[in-house]
C-alpha cells in the first residue's frame, strides 16, 4: 500500500479489495473448514463402520466355537453383504474355511477360499489363500487345477512355499525328478525359511532314486578303425 496515501484514501483502498476479493477469501477459509470437517465425520465413520465389522467377526468367531455353523454362515454373509472390503471379512471367511474343513466339507472350504481369493485388497493374504487353496486340491487330486493356481500370480517372498506344493504335484503325478527339482529349488530359495526344512528334506529323501540309463560305449565306424 502506497505509504503517501491519506488515512482515509488508505481506508477507501482497503475498501475497494475487500469488495473485489473478499468472497474469494471467505469462500477459501468455508471451504477449508467443510473439508476439514468432512475429513474428520468420514474419519469417525470409517472408524464405526470398523467396529461394527469387528462385532460381526467376533459374534462368528464364537458361533463356529460353539457349533452353530448356520449362525456363523449367515454371519459371514452379512459381513460380505455390509463390509465387503474389511480385513474382517476376510478373516471371517478363512475361519468357515476351517469350520468347514472341521465338517469334512472340502468343497464349502474351496468355495469359502476362492471368494476370498477373488475379492481381498491384500495381495499379501491373497497369496496365503492361493496357497492353502492349492494344497487342497492337490489333497483331492486336482493336480492341474492346483498347477494353474500357482502359475496365475507371482509367489513374492512364497517362492518356496510355491515350489513345495509344486514339488507335491509332480510326486502325485508320479513324476519324481520334477518333484526333486521342486523340493530342491524350495530348500535353496531366498525364501526358504517359509518352509518346514525338514519335512521338505523328508520329501525328497523319500523319492525314488532317478533314473539314470547306462551308458554305452560309441561303436567305432569303419573310418574311426581304420
Amino acid at each position: 500500500m502506497d505509504e503517501n496515501l491519506s488515512d482515509d484514501e488508505q481506508l477507501e483502498q482497503i475498501r475497494e479489495w475487500w469488495r473485489e476479493y473478499g468472497w474469494y477469501l471467505v469462500g477459501g477459509v468455508l471451504l477449508g473448514v467443510a473439508i476439514l470437517s468432512g475429513i474428520r465425520q468420514y474419519g469417525g465413520y470409517q472408524q464405526d463402520r470398523a467396529e461394527a465389522a469387528a462385532v460381526l467377526y467376533q459374534e462368528l468367531a464364537l458361533a463356529i466355537a460353539d457349533d452353530a455353523d448356520s449362525d456363523a454362515l449367515s454371519l459371514l454373509e452379512q459381513l460380505r453383504s455390509e463390509f465387503p472390503s474389511s480385513p474382517y471379512t476376510d478373516q471371517a471367511g478363512l475361519s468357515i474355511v476351517i469350520m468347514h474343513l472341521g465338517n469334512q466339507s472340502t468343497r464349502g472350504a474351496m468355495d469359502a477360499l476362492r471368494y476370498t481369493l477373488e475379492r481381498t485388497s491384500d495381495e499379501h493374504l491373497a497369496l496365503i489363500v492361493r496357497l492353502r487353496l492349492a494344497r487342497l486340491l492337490v489333497s483331492n487330486g486336482r493336480h492341474e487345477e492346483a498347477r494353474a493356481l500357482l502359475d496365475g500370480a507371482d509367489p513374492g517372498s512364497f517362492s518356496a512355499r510355491f515350489s513345495e506344493i509344486r514339488g507335491d504335484i509332480y510326486y502325485a503325478q508320479g513324476d519324481a525328478d520334477g518333484a526333486r527339482a521342486a523340493y530342491s529349488q524350495a530348500l535353496n530359495d531366498e525364501q526358504s525359511a517359509l518352509v518346514d526344512r525338514g519335512l521338505v528334506q523328508m520329501k525328497l529323501d523319500d523319492l525314488p532314486a532317478a533314473f539314470v540309463p547306462l551308458v554305452q560305449q560309441d561303436v567305432l565306424t569303419e573310418d574311426d578303425s581304420g
